[in-house]
């Protein structure tokens, strides 16, 4: 299982909930496992965004979600929402405890250098989703932990 998050902004003038009713639109047309939220602030830098998650099986599923998300069906879903971003962040994560599940609240966290993954989650129960970033494809954190957080309000669905 991976988790390809997508985090992003409208562009100017775009009123929230225009953009909203994009973003659900192509996430109902998408046909898998996804989820938007809005959030306070991103976990990479202050100010309000969106965060998006979308669930495949493996590497295969995410070049088959890239690949769905603009053929003929979804792509004028994708192109309205795409249209109507401002600036947009990407990540993959993997789960390493707990369900691999959309958690419905998150915190974010960065090891150290040097400092064992263990430690870190120490103070996590078995039951909490953990993710961990495959790739760093921009200003994504390593780790999310499904709870602690603040909650988060959602989009879709």
């Amino acid at each position: 299982m991976l988790a390809y998050l997508f985090w992003h902004r409208p562009g100017p003038g775009v009123e929230a909930g225009d953009y909203e009713e994009a973003q659900r639109a192509f996430h109902a047309e998408l046909g898998i496992e996804s989820a938007c939220f809005q959030v306070a602030d991103l976990p990479f830098e202050a100010g309000p965004g969106y965060e998006d998650w979308y669930l495949v099986a493996d590497w295969r599923g995410l070049g088959e979600l890239n690949a769905a998300a603009v053929d003929a069906r979804r792509g004028p879903h994708h192109d309205l929402a795409a249209a109507m971003a401002g600036q947009g962040w990407g990540g993959v994560y993997a789960p390493i405890g707990g369900p691999p599940a959309i958690p419905s609240e998150a915190s974010w966290a960065t090891k150290r250098p040097g400092q064992p993954l263990d430690e870190l989650l120490a103070p996590v129960t078995a039951e909490t989703p953990v993710w961990r970033r495959q790739l760093v494809l921009g200003p994504a954190p390593e780790i999310c932990v499904g709870s602690g957080g603040v909650p988060r309000t959602r989009v879709w669905p």
